[in-house]
């Protein structure tokens, strides 16, 4: 198998795991672990006896998305700096194309970039005590990744501004009502509630869930593309250069700090 540090691979008969794994810090997708996301999902392209794949997070949350630290300090924009921004937009194109079913199994909290990478799976199932979030904004930099999109297929447009722009957080109950997440169960059946899903998905061939993936995609697709989200990383860089976007982000950086005071 292929070493990963921050991801964890399991593969038993038709149903794997990407397992987030660096509970100490609620599982932060840094450049490194949005890269590894990526090869993960092509390592489960190469096994097709995998039927199902759960991504999930280990520890007290599925992701507590990026590390705000990153965008304390605006940069000039290079080629390294353009790749790294373009990181989570590779990773959520990967994790969609996925030739197995993903189904997303969400407990804690489940913030920014990690609301992206659950959106780009086919299937979401959360604890009752999830909690979600989407601070880019309130952070001075725009929700990128392809994650306007993705949230305007699954919750609509009215919505997403809603979300996106006023960056409110909202449990699990509300996000089954807007339609983000297909079942909400109480946090003890999370694990088992995700073991009778996938045993149902296993139970269909391959060729009629491959199928059936392949069609919802190229329908959602159709409705709201995804090829814009390639400027997504060029957005990102601006705004981590802009003096109103930094003076944002210092100002809700410094009211977090007052309030764990």
């Amino acid at each position: 198998m292929t070493a990963f540090e921050t991801v964890e691979l399991d593969a038993a008969g038709a149903v794997g795991t990407i397992a987030l794994n660096r509970p100490e810090k609620l599982n932060p997708l840094s450049t490194a672990t949005l890269r590894e996301l990526a090869a993960a999902a092509r390592w489960f392209d190469e096994r097709p006896a995998v039927k199902v794949v759960v991504v999930c997070g280990r520890g007290r949350a599925f992701s507590a998305g990026a590390d705000v630290s990153v965008f304390a300090e605006g940069a000039p924009s290079t080629a390294e700096q353009r790749s790294a921004a373009d990181a989570g937009r590779l990773m959520a194109e990967s994790i969609e194309a996925m030739r197995a079913v993903t189904v997303a199994r969400i407990h804690g909290h489940c913030v920014g970039g990690g609301v992206v990478l659950a959106a780009a799976c086919d299937l979401r199932l959360a604890a009752e005590g999830a909690r979600f979030s989407i601070p880019e904004v309130a952070l001075g930099i725009p929700l990128a990744w392809g994650g306007v999109q993705r949230l305007v297929r699954e919750i609509g447009p009215a919505m997403t501004r809603e979300l996106v722009l006023t960056c409110r957080p909202f449990d699990a109950a509300e996000a089954r009502a807007l339609g983000f997440l297909n079942r909400v169960v109480p946090d003890a059946e999370l694990e088992a509630a995700t073991g009778e899903l996938c045993d149902v998905l296993c139970s269909r061939s391959a060729l009629t869930l491959e199928a059936t993936k392949r069609a919802v995609a190229a329908a959602s697709e159709e409705l709201v593309p995804t090829g814009s989200a390639w400027s997504d990383a060029d957005a990102l860089l601006s705004a981590l250069a802009d003096p109103d976007s930094r003076a944002v982000a210092a100002a809700y950086l410094a009211s977090l700090g007052r309030g764990r005071g």
